[in-house]
């Protein structure tokens, strides 16, 4: 009989780390978040993405409210745009404005320094929100008055690390003195560990519990706990009770491969996750506020949090200023003339020439341009996101007409010799009296492929969503 395997393989795709943080960022999305605290930032990875600009504003930008007098023949676009589903909701863009990081390595703040400055932006892309960065070095259990009331404090694969010290602060401090409207939270599932061996048998490469209270085995060798599925359910439930929040928690990264023992339902997903929602009636804000004071108290004294860097992005000149719709009805309509398309997708015209920058940044604006103008018929798509919907031109490119006959005598005036099969010399002539024709050469040289040639970009179209690296499933044990 074959001996049991002593570790089994277990592969996550996408890989394990990019699905949490496209659990984050779906929610960010959701909520329309545009403040963020990382706490336990590292390197700065995640920073990094939120500094990626959006294709265009928020759809909430109120442009209009700052057009000129001379322009009053547009005032009723504030009242139009409650009602127009424009915002596609299912694939909201992130609109961040201020982004914070807070870690006790040194090291990793540098590097997140470097990734998250306007250097390192890539300047292909136009950025029309502005966005200021900041990095802190401290501990968890200093009080950063700049993070009080922050819109959103994320804390992903950080509290499994902390010492009992640094935990007994970390709901305390993150709900009650800084509570933010959201928290997200991510942290292994030690029910899950069970998963990289058979039943029975521990698994040979994990990491011992270093603090010696448990027999457990983690995943890393700083992990100070690993919690169950039930552990981590009742810290939660706890501590939303106890700081005036509600939760849900649930658990993500289920392995690619099914357990050969039939335990996947079991042993649930990899990484637990906890968005917590703070509650604002009376009673809530009372309670937390009042329990808050004590924690201020207590920890006052601490050294500071001490600030690194704080990286400022312009936003465009023209951002939140856009030109008349006349100006950019005519923009797209030279972009459909001079691409000879009928059909092209909104972020097609977004991209093209200078439509952006006479739209000022909002696309919406553009959406509406299109509709007032009588030669465009725009196509929404139902759970798309609004840079796939298309529009139409009406009539089409209008090409001149030129008749073929005339054309063809003009170009190749030529005496017409009568030919017979005798004259030619099958074996040396056929291929070059085939062949050699001037029509023949001019339609191989005339039919250009106008798409590739003007617009450079296609074929290469950017999403700024997050590219979360779908070609290799992640190796065990890379978290």
């Amino acid at each position: 009989m074959d001996a049991v395997p002593a570790a089994l393989n277990v592969s996550f795709f996408p890989p394990l780390h990019q699905q949490r943080r496209s659990w984050v960022l779906d929610i960010l999305r959701r909520e329309g978040v545009s403040e963020v605290v990382d706490i336990g930032c590292g390197e700065g990875e995640f920073l990094a993405t939120l500094c990626q600009p959006a294709p265009w504003l928020s759809p909430h930008w109120q442009y209009w409210r700052n057009r000129s007098s001379t322009q009053s023949a547009d005032d009723h676009l504030a009242s139009m745009f409650d009602d127009v589903l424009l915002n596609d909701s299912e694939t909201r863009d992130l609109h961040p404005t201020r982004i914070a990081g807070l870690d006790i390595d040194t090291r990793a703040l540098r590097y997140a320094a470097e990734d998250t400055s306007p250097s390192s932006a890539n300047p292909q892309y136009t950025r029309w929100e502005p966005l200021e960065v900041s990095l802190w070095h401290g501990s968890l259990d200093s009080i950063n008055p700049t993070f009080v009331g922050a819109e959103c404090i994320v804390a992903t694969e950080v509290i499994e690390h902390l010492t009992d010290d640094l935990v007994q602060c970390f709901a305390p401090v993150l709900l009650g003195v800084y509570h933010p409207r959201l928290f997200l939270m991510t942290t292994p599932s030690y029910t899950f560990n069970a998963r990289f061996s058979p039943p029975g048998i521990r698994d040979p490469m994990g990491h011992a519990d270093p603090t010696g209270r448990t027999d457990r085995v983690f995943r890393h060798p700083d992990h100070k706990f690993e919690w169950t599925t039930e552990e981590f359910s009742t810290w939660c439930a706890n501590v939303s009770k106890e700081w005036g929040y509600t939760v849900e928690v649930e658990c993500i990264g289920y392995a690619l491969d099914k357990d050969p023992w039939g335990r996947d339902k079991q042993l649930g997903g990899a990484s637990q996750v906890a968005a917590f929602k703070r509650m604002d009636d009376t009673n809530s804000k009372r309670k937390r506020e009042r329990r808050s004071r004590m924690v201020f108290a207590a920890l006052e004294k601490k050294d500071p949090h001490r600030l690194v860097v704080t990286h400022h992005f312009a936003a465009h000149p023209q951002a939140g200023h856009p030109h008349q719709f006349e100006e950019i009805g005519a923009a797209m309509l030279r972009t459909f003339e001079g691409w000879g398309e009928n059909v092209l997708r909104v972020e097609d015209l977004w991209f093209s020439d200078d439509t952006a920058v006479l739209c000022g940044g909002s696309v919406e604006l553009m959406i509406e341009a299109a509709e007032r103008d009588s030669r465009l018929q725009l196509l929404r798509i139902p759970g798309q996101r609004k840079g796939n919907w298309t529009l139409e031109l009406l009539g089409g490119v209008q090409r001149p007409k030129v008749s073929w006959s005339a054309a063809h005598t003009s170009q190749h005036e030529e005496t017409v010799e009568e030919v017979s099969m005798e004259d030619l010399d099958l074996n040396g002539d056929q291929e070059h009296f085939l062949w050699s024709g001037n029509s023949l050469d001019a339609w191989s040289n005339s039919g250009t492929d106008t798409w590739r040639e003007d617009n450079g970009w296609a074929g290469s179209c950017v999403d700024n969503g997050v590219s979360w690296g779908w070609a290799t499933p992640e190796p065990v044990h890379n978290y």
